[in-house]
């Protein structure tokens, strides 16, 4: 067949009409919104320097033109409720001007899904909670297979269809009685879930070496989150940031993450992962820890923070060691996604790997997100 008579319409009576292939043309707010998108990943949600990008790169490229300019560009994303104008009271008084351009609820969702389109590719939603066990009885899905109804079954999985019509079968329409015999239950399985912690190295070596590793981390952890709760919306997801301390953010904060003038204090990190996945009721966990660097601080006891930049500190290496085996205690796989090619990091990340029974990726940022993807769903099968 051609490839100009791709598109086909059915033509009752006739059979089917094929016709011209015609791509269809993207628009002008399409076009440079996907431009856009990528650009306020970059500037973790500052939209002025986003136009400014912007701005630079229609001297160099061209995107806009006399047909559609800049401003139409900023119109139509505050039509389409992307930007919306945040008013100062002190200084939204008449004549002081217009306020600054925030991004909406609605931005951040089309964030979290142009980087699911771009790391993962585009995803059929599948079933609620994919996770089967073999597990057979009283479960929480139903899978559409039947069986005669026993003792002890709950009456909500009766199916009634069915069990009307061994009524007619075994006793007649003329005498239609229901009984016991004609029940007719619905097979159910149980669906187990995966509670994921995805830990991201915040430490100020993620911008540094002329490097930005922080936003490819930041469309990673949108574009998982896109995925668990398109394909697997009964697992959860939480993300956790990492530098001196360590501290859980919102799925909605991920556009805004900025590298901070942190060390990296792994072991917070992982104790906070730990006591999050603790009140999980799941019996399935797993860590996903990005990083770039080696640990290079722990909190004392006394609250003081003990750092030390220069080389593998052996204090620090033995707690990050510890935490290691104490989740492989917990049944807690940690899996590594070291941005870093040193062979002393490299060393380390074999010990602690060891210490947990875990993977690593020694990895540079090009296919960081696939990786994540294809590891996060063999854990899934391996382990549920």
């Amino acid at each position: 067949m051609s490839e100009h008579m791709k598109e086909t319409n059915f033509n009752f009576g006739k059979g089917f009409t094929f016709s011209k292939h015609s791509p269809k043309d993207i628009s002008h707010f399409d076009r440079v919104f996907n431009i856009f998108k990528d650009l306020i990943t970059h500037t973790s949600g500052d939209i002025e320097e986003a136009f400014e990008w912007l701005a630079m790169l229609d001297k160099e490229y061209e995107i806009f033109n006399a047909e559609y300019s800049i401003q139409d560009f900023e119109e139509d994303l505050k039509k389409r409720g992307y930007i919306k104008e945040e008013i100062n009271p002190e200084k939204g008084k008449a004549g002081q001007g217009k306020g600054k351009n925030i991004l909406t609820a609605k931005l951040e969702a089309a964030l979290r899904e142009y980087a699911l389109d771009q790391i993962f590719g585009k995803l059929k939603k599948s079933g609620i909670g994919n996770h089967k066990t073999t597990k057979i009885g009283v479960g929480d899905e139903r899978d559409g297979d039947n069986r005669s109804f026993q003792y002890g079954d709950d009456l909500a999985m009766v199916n009634m269809t069915e069990s009307l019509k061994n009524a007619q079968i075994n006793n007649g329409i003329s005498d239609l009685r229901l009984t016991e015999n004609d029940l007719i239950v619905e097979e159910a399985k149980h669906k187990a879930q995966m509670s994921t912690v995805l830990m991201i190295d915040i430490s100020h070596s993620m911008i540094l070496y002329g490097e930005d590793r922080i936003t490819p981390a930041k469309k990673v952890a949108m574009a998982l989150v896109e995925l668990i709760n398109r394909k697997y919306p009964k697992d959860s997801i939480d993300i956790i940031v990492f530098g001196n301390e360590a501290w859980p953010i919102k799925i909605k904060d991920l556009p805004y993450l900025k590298v901070g003038p942190y060390h990296t204090n792994t072991v917070a990190g992982l104790e906070l992962a730990m006591d999050i996945l603790r009140r999980k009721r799941n019996t399935n966990k797993q860590i996903f820890m990005i990083t770039d660097g080696k640990p290079s601080c722990i909190q004392l006891p006394s609250g003081e923070f003990y750092k030390n930049s220069n080389g593998l500190d052996e204090m620090i290496v033995k707690k990050c060691l510890n935490k290691a085996a104490q989740a492989r205690k917990l049944k807690i796989p940690i899996t590594t996604f070291m941005i870093a090619q040193d062979p002393y990091l490299r060393h380390f990340v074999e010990l602690f790997t060891e210490q947990n029974n875990g993977k690593a990726f020694l990895t540079g940022l090009s296919g960081l997100g696939q990786m994540i993807f294809e590891d996060y769903e063999k854990n899934r099968k391996n382990r549920i």
